[in-house]
């Protein structure tokens, strides 16, 4: 028998401006497709000029300079359609999508293509449903009591896989997808009745649990930081009447 977590996965990832979905824009993003593990996985990369000065502190991130983005990169419109476009093909093709903290990322397109295309990430997925795969939301709920921290470096140290280009959105998608495949292998007992939409649902729980458990933290520890439970797509802010 074949585990999804063995079979054809895809994976997303973003580049950004900064870390405010609200304001920020997307600066480079990467689809990767794997049929299997050890396959050739299919990348897909999309580099865009955001019309707006990358802060130093972003360069220092992941090396987008503002001259080399207004030299080889292409304007957000067209580029945030191909992107959803690409998501919602992988969609109907019935992969499972997976985004290392998914709501950053989702969030951040959707927002551009209300930004650049009056639009909406939802629209894209009224027919078929994305099915989200979130290696920091699985690996918190299934080995919650593990200490340090759990970004995307650490959960490749944890589980083995290597990471080759840090902060790239092709290789920080292709590692994420070998970390749930990493998950999956380690937490069998646990996930081998679960289909990927069953996860999508319990993930959007887990999620909304781990989010008021830190938001309890940042209260005890006097501070006023919002943590937001939803996942994996935050919804749009509202202007005050």
């Amino acid at each position: 028998m074949t585990y999804w977590y063995e079979g054809p996965l895809a994976a997303f990832d973003t580049e950004t401006t900064g870390v405010d979905v609200e304001t920020d824009r997307i600066v480079s993003a990467s689809v990767v497709v794997q049929d299997g593990p050890g396959t050739r996985p299919r990348i897909s990369r999309w580099l865009v000029n955001p019309g707006v000065p990358v802060p130093a502190s972003a360069t220092a991130v992941h090396g987008l300079t503002d001259d080399h983005l207004q030299r080889n990169g292409r304007w957000p419109s067209p580029v945030v359609e191909e992107i959803a476009r690409a998501l919602a093909e992988q969609a109907s093709a019935g992969r499972p999508l997976v985004i290392m903290n998914a709501p950053f990322d989702l969030t951040m397109l959707d927002r551009e293509l209300r930004r650049h295309r009056a639009s909406s990430l939802d629209r894209w997925f009224e027919s078929t449903p994305l099915l989200v795969l979130d290696p920091r939301v699985l690996d918190k709920h299934l080995d919650r009591y593990r200490k340090g921290r759990r970004t995307l470096t650490d959960l490749c140290a944890h589980y083995g896989v290597t990471l080759d280009g840090a902060h790239d959105a092709a290789a920080d998608a292709l590692a994420s997808l070998e970390v749930v495949r990493a998950v999956g292998r380690r937490f069998t007992a646990r996930l081998e009745r679960l289909s990927p939409a069953e996860l999508h649902t319990l993930q959007a729980v887990w999620h909304a649990a781990q989010a008021r458990g830190l938001q309890a933290w940042f209260a005890k520890s006097g501070s006023e930081e919002a943590v937001d439970p939803a996942w994996p797509l935050r919804p749009e802010l509202r202007a005050a009447a």
